[in-house]
């Protein structure tokens, strides 16, 4: 009895601690979604209280700003490109690396793989440079290029364990009916290799998505800015109005919030096959 008695107690704290943990990360989150409701003399009074009454003026200025949905659209445009680059690409070396056997091929998996320890914020400058002398200063392909380059070790690292726990026999069979390798690639590897790449295409694009170094960086005209550069510049504009940038800064979060939600068992599901593999 006694040790049934720990483990529920043990369960407990375990529950407790995971709900505490849980408050903490959502709590930063509900407090700009519901400050955006308030008015800049409520959250003045009372910064921890609820909207009385609610307000949704600063949703709807904000939603019939062409500002904020031409930042949407360049965003969108970076991370669906990006994410089209980095699971293209990925897959393709990936397959390369783990079906076939040659000189380097060790060595060219490590630097992958050494390419998860190199922080984006070393190479910024040099990366400036590169990007200043091919002249996409200012441009979208400035930064989809990069945030491809960058994605792809993390693309690779999970896609390689996918791709050879496919057996050898399947390939061996397609041979046998006359498959070429790169019928094999097409209607064999990429429909077994699904749930790796969707991990992989939702990890990109929301890492694109939120992304605010590299296009602080490349980006100057506001005509391109993403919307971690448009909330930058929409608080210094409205500095004295904090609802309506608590407001902006929640529209600019909610579709990752959301993509993220809604795919989060495909990630597990799809790390877990890696780790298997």
């Amino acid at each position: 009895m006694a040790s049934a008695t720990d483990t529920r107690r043990g369960s407990l704290l375990v529950y407790l601690a995971a709900l505490l943990l849980i408050g903490v990360m959502l709590g930063p989150v509900i407090y700009i979604i519901v400050g955006g409701f308030r008015t800049n003399s409520q959250i003045t009074t009372d910064p921890a209280g609820l909207p009385d009454p609610w307000v949704i003026a600063n949703y709807t200025d904000v939603l019939t700003s062409d500002t904020f949905w031409r930042q949407v659209g360049n965003s969108t445009i970076a991370a669906v490109v990006t994410t089209a680059g980095v699971v293209g690409l990925g897959v393709m070396a990936s397959y390369v690396l783990a079906r076939y056997r040659f000189r380097g091929q060790g060595a060219m998996y490590a630097l992958f793989a050494a390419g998860l320890m190199f922080p984006p914020t070393v190479a910024i400058t040099p990366l400036f440079i590169l990007v200043r002398d091919l002249g996409l200063m200012n441009t979208l392909p400035g930064v989809i290029l990069p945030q491809i380059a960058f994605g792809l070790p993390t693309t690779i690292i999970i896609l390689v364990p996918f791709l050879r726990a496919i057996p050898r026999e399947i390939e061996e069979a397609a041979a046998i009916d006359r498959c070429s390798r790169l019928g094999f690639f097409w209607r064999m590897v990429l429909p077994l290799s699904v749930p790796g790449l969707i991990t992989v295409g939702i990890l990109a694009f929301i890492n694109s998505w939120n992304s605010y170094l590299l296009p602080l960086f490349i980006l100057n005209d506001q005509e391109s800015f993403t919307l971690p550069l448009g909330v930058q510049a929409f608080a210094s504009q409205y500095s004295v109005d904090t609802a309506k940038v608590l407001a902006f800064t929640s529209l600019s979060m909610i579709p990752a919030l959301v993509f993220f939600s809604l795919f989060e068992r495909r990630i597990v599901g799809g790390l877990t096959g890696a780790v298997k593999g």
